[in-house]
């Protein structure tokens, strides 16, 4: 009877601790997937790094996946609002809409529903600014940019104004596609989520 006891506690001990920890839900496409490097050199494995490194108590859970559009984060989110009830949600979307040239209130009516459910569900929310290149036309691209300003300020959360700022226009951190960022990259992109997040996470942790 001892012995089972001991292998229940075994088992049961540290998924209750695991469960303790708040979860930050990164729901992105290929530039937080870590696409073209190793996962470990990707912003989000840094960022884990980083809250463990501070003594930040979170646990990142990266639902990125490379090529999502905001219709695809959408269908996905509330599976994975339910499986990991995250304290914080990062929305990190909205750059395939753009490429394909998908009409504006599509993808805005998408981040509205994700931003909509991750309030619902007790999460506050992230939203990471994406710009498009020029060659779209500036009445689509600003347009687009401004679409994300305008939905932080709709719901009142968190906004990395540009997402891929320091990154975008330098080639010595941009793979060779001149789309994807490389992995000397990832620290700016982590650092620009940081100056949004980070008071945040001490304003969660604060007694």
């Amino acid at each position: 009877m001892r012995s089972f006891l001991l292998i229940l506690l075994l088992f049961w001990a540290p998924s209750v601790l695991y469960a303790e920890e708040p979860v930050i839900l990164i729901v992105g496409d290929s530039l937080s997937a870590g696409y073209g490097m190793k996962l470990e050199q990707s912003w989000p494995r840094l960022l884990q790094r980083h809250l463990d490194d501070e003594g930040q108590k979170y646990r990142v859970m990266n639902a990125s996946i490379t090529g999502d559009t905001t219709q695809g984060g959408l269908n996905r989110l509330p599976g994975l609002l339910s499986r990991h009830q995250p304290r914080l949600v990062i929305i990190e979307l909205g750059g395939n809409d753009g490429l394909r040239g998908l009409g504006l209130q599509v993808t805005r009516n998408n981040l509205t529903g994700m931003i909509e459910q991750s309030i619902q569900a007790g999460a506050r929310v992230l939203l990471a600014g994406i710009q498009l290149p020029p060659n779209y036309g500036s009445a689509y691209t600003d347009r687009f940019r401004d679409m994300f300003r305008e939905l932080a300020e709709k719901f009142d959360i968190m906004l990395v104004p540009f997402f891929m700022e320091g990154v975008a226009l330098n080639p010595d951190l941009m793979q060779g596609d001149g789309i994807h960022p490389n992995a000397r990259a990832q620290p700016v992109l982590l650092q620009n989520v940081l100056d949004v997040l980070e008071p945040a996470l001490f304003s969660e942790s604060a007694p």
